[in-house]
């Protein structure tokens, strides 16, 4: 009998570990503080360009459960940009809209508040693209978590 039942029980362990391996998830939630680390221009939804931020640009992003703050420092430029508002995410899109922000972000809320992204995100990077009418992919803003 122990000669037949271990080689099963082998046999049996064998298929059970040798499955697919498991996919491990993680919290896809934009919560935290991200940086922005460049940005892609896109043609056709191909990536076409690359821009870096240069000489201490830094634009970083605020998410809590329902409320997004964002800043930018260009060193060579005297003008503020910050924003704050609320968003909201589905599984593909951020929709963010802003209630208020710097004299020069006020200038853009006053004829715009509701900004819509395509979203791709993983565990420490996220994209917002910005689509035209027909859906392709014009620009996007890559981010990484920095907290």
């Amino acid at each position: 009998m122990k000669a037949i039942f271990y080689p099963l029980v082998v046999v049996f362990a064998l298929v059970f570990l040798s499955g697919s391996p498991r996919e491990y998830s993680y919290d896809k939630s934009l919560e935290g503080t991200w940086e922005l680390i460049n940005r892609y221009t896109y043609d056709e939804n191909t990536v076409t360009d690359t821009i870096h931020n240069t000489n201490g640009y830094r634009q970083i992003k605020m998410y809590s459960k329902n409320k997004v703050m964002w800043t930018r420092f260009v060193p060579k430029d005297s003008v503020e940009w910050f924003g704050y508002g609320s968003y909201y995410t589905t599984k593909n899109s951020l929709v963010e809209t802003l209630e208020y922000g710097s004299a020069s972000m006020m200038k853009i809320i006053d004829t715009m508040r509701v900004f819509s992204f395509k979203l791709v995100i993983e565990k420490d990077y996220f994209s917002q693209i910005t689509v035209d009418d027909e859906g392709n992919s014009i620009f996007s803003e890559n981010y990484k978590r920095i907290e």
